[in-house]
């Protein structure tokens, strides 16, 4: 298992009292705490000041995790067998994390001890899990199902993982990347503690049409050159059926047509944009009455779309022939 320093975490010594622990503890929970915290690392971080307090603040967990010898964080720690023998049992925890082994020794320790259920409560862990969504799903909201694997204690005290399944409604205006709390649909609880929290990790699938950027959808919107010169009215494709827009003459590739409110619905009010993006297409094919124009056109027009690279040779360059 990989060590992890909770003292660092709490930014306390290792001789330090309960009374500096809880202190310390609880002025990170105030600072990262996700209903406070804006910075983007704050849930993550807050999970970590919890753990570590959860350790360090039981005498009996503080005083194992004591007994694992100073480490660097990340570095792969295998406890020895004295120690399995004195905090675990012969034949120890194996793949475990470890904040799933001092979690379990909690079981252990109020199992040996006869502390019952109100004596010893622990909360539920926090579980996570993906779902993919079509863009029309997040636009509209979908009820989605989860498989995840959930630690349930064995009444020999020690802890399993079991499948557990379900469904969740996810609401209109999610995007891609966005984690979702489920409050109580996590972990069970021990000794009538609560229940985690179910984070939902949302991945939105590429879409055939659009690519959706934050509640902003973008689309390649394909013109004629004759739609592009002289101005067009032309359907377009949105999320929630075909609207018609005007072009404007004179437009070129790379340039955005904004649609207001046609993106992904925000969560509360509003929507983000459509906008489509200009692409100037030739026809496949060209009629010989086609090319007729196309040839009137080119002995009209004054039009230099490569004026710009009479600057790139300077007088007397050689020039290939």
């Amino acid at each position: 298992m990989k060590f992890k320093d909770y003292y660092a975490v709490l930014g306390v010594d290792r001789d330090s009292g309960q009374d500096q622990i809880k202190n310390a503890y609880r002025k990170l929970a105030r600072q990262y705490h996700p209903d406070v915290a804006k910075e983007p690392e704050a849930e993550e971080r807050f999970k970590e000041i919890s753990e570590a307090y959860q350790t360090l603040s039981d005498p009996d967990k503080r005083q194992a995790y004591d007994a694992l010898g100073r480490h660097r964080p990340g570095e792969e720690v295998q406890p020895s067998a004295e120690w399995e023998t004195r905090y675990w049992q012969q034949g120890g925890p194996q793949e475990v994390d470890l904040a799933d082994l001092f979690e379990q020794m909690g079981f252990r320790t109020a199992a040996r001890s006869g502390r019952g259920a109100r004596d010893f409560a622990i909360r539920g862990q926090d579980l996570e899990v993906s779902t993919e969504l079509s863009l029309e799903q997040a636009a509209h909201g979908a009820e989605v199902s989860f498989t995840l694997s959930v630690p349930v204690q064995r009444p020999d005290g020690r802890i399993e993982r079991q499948p557990q399944t379900g469904r969740i409604r996810v609401p209109a205006g999610v995007i891609d990347g966005e984690r979702l709390r489920v409050p109580g649909r996590g972990g069970p609880g021990h000794g009538g503690g609560a229940a985690g929290d179910l984070y939902l990790a949302i991945h939105l699938e590429p879409h055939r049409l659009f690519r959706a950027v934050d509640h902003d959808l973008y689309l390649e919107l394909p013109l004629a050159p004759w739609e592009a010169a002289l101005g067009a009215e032309v359907s377009v494709p949105t999320l929630d059926g075909p609207v018609t827009v005007t072009v404007k003459p004179g437009m070129r590739s790379g340039q955005k047509l904004r649609i207001g409110g046609k993106g992904l619905p925000h969560r509360r009010v509003g929507a983000g944009d459509l906008y489509g993006v200009i692409q100037i297409v030739m026809p496949p094919h060209c009629s010989e009455r086609e090319l007729e124009l196309y040839r009137e056109l080119r002995a009209a027009s004054t039009f230099q779309p490569r004026h710009h690279f009479d600057d790139a040779h300077p007088a007397g360059d050689a020039t290939h022939g």
